[in-house]
């Protein structure tokens, strides 16, 4: 009976650590609440679950990795497979993370070949 205990114990513990897991990957925890533009050119393009991702290297910066909606958002904002391709340049909106070091955004809008896809809509800070 305490060996049944102990083992339901610790799954659900990590029940708990997945849980949390999940929610601070997706959630803005992570970001800055101040929006951030940046300029670069499309390196990789993945519309591949949980989300949607680009790297984008900027000419100052390197190498970013951009955080879009999950796929049916990034999908509802137009940006589907095909909007994007390597070497295109891109303008990104959106939130950095917290952690200088870490080159990683997480998208509310971008911008390739002037068209304008935006995932986070209620998001968006305009001046």
């Amino acid at each position: 009976m305490q060996a049944a205990t102990i083992r339901m114990t610790v799954l659900a513990a990590a029940a708990s650590m997945t849980a949390f897991a999940a929610f601070a990957h997706h959630g803005w925890t992570w970001a800055e609440e101040e929006q951030t533009e940046l300029t670069g050119t499309i390196r990789t393009v993945s519309i591949a679950p949980p989300h949607p991702s680009l790297e984008v290297e900027t000419a100052s910066d390197g190498v970013w990795n951009i955080e879009l909606g999950n796929p049916r958002q990034t999908q509802r904002s137009g940006f589907v497979e095909g909007s994007a391709k390597p070497g295109d340049t891109i303008v990104v909106l959106g939130n950095r993370s917290l952690d200088q070091n870490e080159k990683r955004m997480k998208a509310v809008r971008i911008t390739v070949a002037g068209n304008v896809f935006d995932i986070y809509p209620e998001r968006i800070e305009t001046n």
